[in-house]
């Protein structure tokens, strides 16, 4: 009963404000890998799932309340990732609830979403002056987004539309703020940026733009678009290696950041002007 119709995404919930961990509701990554051709067996990438949560809160044994901003990592390769909704509803839970330090808070958080996800998530709770810090990033490489490119058909991914130069082999990044995909159960939309590094065929820029436009009505949740892009880039370009990295806008306090690679390299979380 784990399919996404029977998540509580696109459904009316009540807001509970103890701590309700029976709200994590996990979706099977399998599904969407077999659409791929993949299986837990055959991944052709490692990474991780960034997501940054700026609405968490909860007591102190005083009656005090917290703000702090957490951040959780999910590996690319679990069973499960965890339906964003569901998330919301269980990080809301926590607003009532007391814990004696943040310590204590991490672990349960940890528990939790270890359990849901299949694999341990890493968790981080951060003050907000911490993050204040740290400012805003920058993508890496070229912006291709003020190429000129024509295309009319959003409704699917358009891999056809990738052009390379397999006669030269470059070492290069290149990154788009134009990134758009819907969600597949709300079909509301979901706007992120996303950055390309490698070694390979000489991917031709605007045509990464053009296909990364085409996904502008694809209805798909953030994870699988990216590796989707992942593939699609793989298979043109043969590469010696591969990145590619997405930074989505937060929708109800949260934004999921899927990192794809075949590189050991454990990407930066840090956030981007529309973070």
């Amino acid at each position: 009963m784990n399919s996404v119709e029977h998540s509580p995404l696109g459904k009316s919930s009540e807001y509970i404000a103890t701590y309700s961990p029976e709200l994590l509701f996990p979706i099977p990554r399998a599904t969407k890998w077999a659409e791929l051709g993949l299986s837990a067996e055959t991944l052709p990438y490692r990474g991780v799932d960034y997501w940054n949560c700026f609405e968490l809160s909860w007591l102190l044994p005083s009656g005090k309340p917290v703000v702090a901003i957490g951040e959780f990592s999910v590996p690319a390769d679990s069973p499960h990732i965890i339906e964003s909704k569901s998330f919301k509803l269980y990080l809301n839970s926590l607003n009532q609830s007391v814990f004696a330090s943040a310590q204590e808070l991490i672990s349960v958080l940890e528990k939790d979403l270890s359990a849901t996800a299949g694999k341990p998530v890493g968790v981080r709770v951060r003050s907000l002056d911490e993050v204040a810090v740290e400012g805003m990033a920058a993508l890496p490489g070229l912006c291709v987004d003020e190429l000129d490119v024509s295309i009319s058909n959003y409704a699917a991914p358009q891999p056809e539309l990738l052009r390379c130069d397999p006669a030269i082999i470059v070492e290069g990044s290149l990154h788009s703020h134009l990134l758009k995909s819907n969600c597949p159960v709300t079909g509301q939309p979901d706007w992120g940026s996303v950055a390309v590094q490698y070694k390979g065929a000489a991917l031709e820029p605007a045509s990464l733009l053009a296909y990364l436009v085409s996904f502008r009505q694809h209805a798909d949740f953030h994870e699988q678009c990216v590796e989707r892009i992942f593939l699609d880039l793989q298979k043109l370009l043969q590469p010696e290696y591969l990145t590619v990295y997405a930074r989505y806008v937060r929708r109800g306090g949260l934004d999921i950041n899927p990192y794809r690679t075949t590189l050991a390299e454990v990407p930066q979380n840090l956030r981007l002007v529309r973070q």
